[in-house]
């Protein structure tokens, strides 16, 4: 019973957010429902208890207004009360005609998809006989709420002796019990105990029967910890949550949809007809909302009512806005989530300490793929890592805002990263955030070395994105001094694995960036030239690769001409060295002999004055000058530098780096063109080895070396074993270098020399054109010499074909 007055005041508490636990158990108990009728029983303040109650008649609570007697509530105060009402009014549902006592809300979900196996996992979970706790937890949108009802309607006769659903955020967890406990079971605790008891009460007198209490949202365990049920077998507990809860509870961890779940769900939305007229652009669609639930239902609901929409308007809406698109931001008065997207990350917010929410902000600069903790380190030296780890773990992840996905890897949901960056806005140190970022990004890129075998591949690989990133979103943040690092190490990154293309572009675009803000004078521009160039020349771009190395050069050349202190004069002489050095290989690949032997000499002139005899730029040099004899067949010359070189980098670098191995194989390459085969062999073999071990199989070097042992084969007359390596190789050379590279006519050139040997004259004939058609197309110029070549060892097979024997064989 209420009076009038009391609820008037009660009412009023609501509207300004003090209402007490005490007035909304009141209320409650004064709330009854006919039919569809919810009514009030109340009376005045001066009237008898003997006298009739008046009952208050509450119209419609899910509109626009809300009706109380002859009081009319609208905009912001109807909502507020709308939603306290819809709270108090959830325990007052009916059984239902299957006997078992519940008060499940009512699910939103058109079609449920992708949960079959976590709803299977969940019962098991529920039936063991020491954990009768389970937890399902995930972030929010993340579905947990829907799989708890679809749990409890699909099992609900796995539990006669009831389902009780409870709120766990923002109502008193026990009095819910109680209710439910009155409405549904007519059960009556005495009144003179306090909530606690009443809810010992309630579970003592529980009627039989397997039972199912559900906690959904719950934010702090402690708030339900003392009205759970007793340890019996018979009552068993399902919490929803974002939380970590503790090792007493089970924890089932939910992940977001695949992608076909996410389809599946956004055709039961929009269609079939729609969904198939656009499927590569849904599939987008579903991946640029991270395939969280409750994302694609709002897009999906929102795209049912545009039906002249299509989906890739919505993708593009969506890339415009984020998360401030209104598909976003509005769910239906159906659906069993309340909250938009952006609002259900804002609940999870608001939790986090001032400290936390800083270092999300931080995260949030990092890209789109798993963050190695180290890097974060980086970003704060000034911070206890023990402390950085604490803040990690008791906010981030045990919210499920952030994701483990790996031994120190931790990763951001798409739309999480969407919010974060939104709420970047509003700090005021934003740009503090942004410096140490980049400082650690370019710190982990100049760690990225240019001999990059597979363990260390593995290592950098996860700090490659976020370099990345740095580069490319924050390239503005990135002081001039470091503007070039991160793009270099991308380049060799790449560069290290043969993806020579996506090597090309991030040099390309270092360029571009460095031309842009240090002028056209800059040492750090020479240096993004030469690497551009280097990578030109092994993609057969002579004509691109050239000028570069004549602009560095010239840049180098005006630097190491100004005044300056010793040592900064001899480091711009060196740089001068390294790129006169360079460009006489590219001349030396070009049959421009004249041109490249007196670069060669004055570079390794200038290093071995200011240098000692043993550097790696000295052997450097060596080896360049050996190429260049090697070239113009002066063997005996070439073999001595070779020699030379690999005894220095195999003391300075190792027997396993790339520059040692690199050597070595041309030493094998001079050997075979001296016939000294078997020397050849052996040394190619235990460079393939070295090769495929340390660089993989799929490395442009691995395709070198087995393009150099086939054709030792050949030319041993092991035409079986020849074969099988020349078309892996050939494959290689396609794969990293593009059908039209010369090292593709080269190939291609030892395998017309196979055939030729095997007997097929006419598959040899081919693959010779086919040789010949690549460097006339596009090297003519520079390998006119070896096109030459190519013609007469056509023609002589040809000639051959024409003679009698040759063309009977054929015919046979």
């Amino acid at each position: 019973m209420i009076h009038a007055d009391e609820l008037a005041a009660i009412l009023n508490h609501i509207l300004v957010g003090e209402q007490t636990e005490a007035e909304i158990i009141k209320l409650r108990d004064s709330i009854s429902m006919s039919g569809d009728r919810v009514q009030i029983a109340a009376q005045a303040e001066d009237q008898q208890d003997s006298q009739p109650i008046r009952q208050i008649t509450i119209g419609q609570i899910s509109g626009g207004e809300v009706h109380i007697g002859d009081k009319i509530y609208q905009g912001a105060d109807a909502e507020t009360i709308r939603s306290i009402l819809q709270e108090v009014l959830q325990p007052l549902h009916k059984p239902t005609a299957t006997g078992i006592p519940e008060n499940l809300p009512r699910s939103g979900a058109v079609q449920f998809v992708g949960r079959t196996e976590v709803l299977e996992i969940l019962h098991q979970q529920l039936q063991h006989p020491q954990q009768l706790i389970t937890a399902i937890a995930g972030m929010g949108g993340i579905g947990k709420t829907e799989l708890a009802v679809q749990y409890a309607n699909q099992y609900k006769a796995e539990y006669p002796g009831g389902i009780c659903w409870i709120h766990a955020r923002g109502l008193e967890v026990g009095t819910q019990i109680v209710q439910f406990a009155r409405s549904y079971l007519q059960l009556q605790p005495p009144e003179d105990l306090d909530l606690l008891a009443q809810v010992g009460f309630c579970w003592t007198h529980w009627p039989d029967g397997d039972t199912l209490i559900l906690f959904d949202d719950v934010v702090k365990y402690a708030v339900i910890k003392p009205y759970l049920p007793p340890h019996d077998r018979r009552f068993k507990v399902i919490c929803t949550t974002r939380l970590r809860l503790g090792k007493s509870v089970k924890q089932l961890e939910i992940e977001v949809l695949d992608e076909a779940a996410s389809l599946a769900l956004l055709n039961s939305l929009i269609g079939a007809e729609r969904l198939q007229a656009e499927t590569e652009t849904a599939k987008q669609l579903c991946a640029w909302l991270g395939y969280l639930p409750l994302g694609i239902e709002l897009v999906g609901r929102y795209l049912d009512r545009k039906p002249d929409w299509s989906i890739a308007t919505m993708q593009q809406r969506l890339e415009k806005k984020r998360l401030a698109e209104k598909a976003l931001q509005q769910p239906d008065e159906d659906m069993t989530a309340h909250t938009g997207v952006a609002a259900a990350f804002e609940l999870s917010w608001e939790t986090l300490s001032a400290a936390a929410q800083q270092m999300g902000l931080l995260l949030s600069l990092f890209a789109l793929s798993p963050i190695p903790w180290s890097l974060v380190e980086r970003c704060w030296t000034d911070v206890d890592p023990e402390e950085l780890e604490e803040l990690r773990d008791d906010y981030w992840i045990n919210l499920h805002l952030l994701q483990r996905k790996g031994n120190q890897l931790y990763q951001f949901h798409q739309l999480m990263r969407e919010f974060l960056q939104a709420k970047q806005q509003d700090y005021a140190d934003l740009d503090e955030l942004r410096q140490q970022f980049c400082r650690a990004t370019v710190q982990a890129a100049v760690e990225i070395p240019e001999f990059l075998p597979l363990p260390i591949i593995s290592t950098v690989a996860p700090t490659v994105p976020h370099i990345a990133e740095a580069a490319i979103a924050l390239t503005a943040t990135l002081p001039s001094a470091d503007l070039v690092k991160p793009f270099i190490a991308l380049g060799q990154f790449y560069k290290g694995q043969s993806f020579f293309s996506q090597a090309a572009q991030w040099y390309e675009q270092g360029w571009h960036q460095a031309t842009q803000r240090l002028g056209h004078q800059h040492s750090d521009l020479a240096l993004i030239l030469t690497r551009l160039a280097g990578l030109y020349k092994i993609q057969g771009r002579y004509a691109e690769a050239e000028p570069l190395y004549q602009q560095a050069l010239q840049i180098r050349l005006a630097l190491s001409d100004r005044e300056q202190p010793d040592s900064e004069q001899a480091g711009k002489q060196l740089e001068v060295a390294l790129t006169l050095n360079e460009l006489a290989i590219l001349y030396t690949e070009q049959g421009r002999f004249a041109e490249a032997e007196p670069l060669l000499k004055q570079a390794l002139s200038t290093r071995q004055t200011l240098l000692a005899t043993d550097c790696p730029e000295i052997a450097e040099s060596l080896a360049a000058l050996a190429i260049l004899y090697q070239y113009q067949e002066q063997f005996t010359k070439s073999e001595e530098l070779y020699l030379r070189a690999a005894a220095i980098y195999q003391k300075t670098l190792g027997e396993e780096h790339e520059l040692t191995i690199e050597c070595f194989h041309n030493l094998s390459v001079v050997y075979a063109k001296q016939e000294r085969f078997a020397e050849a062999v052996a040394l190619t073999n235990r460079i393939l080895e070295r090769n495929r071990r340390l660089l993989g199989e799929e490395h442009l070097m691995v395709a070198n070396n087995l393009n150099t042992l086939a054709s030792l084969y050949t030319s041993l007359d092991r035409l079986s074993e020849a074969e099988p390596l020349l078309e892996t190789a050939l494959q290689g050379f396609v794969r990293c270098l593009g059908s039209d590279h010369p090292y593709v006519a080269f190939g291609l050139s030892n395998q017309a020399k196979l055939y030729a040997a095997q007997g097929r004259s006419a598959e040899a004939e081919a693959v010779y054109i086919r040789a010949i058609a690549i460097l006339e197309a596009k090297f003519k110029a520079d390998y006119a010499d070896v096109i030459e070549i190519f013609q007469q060892q056509l023609h002589e097979l040809q000639a051959r074909m024409s003679e009698p024997q040759e063309s009977e064989e054929r015919m046979k």
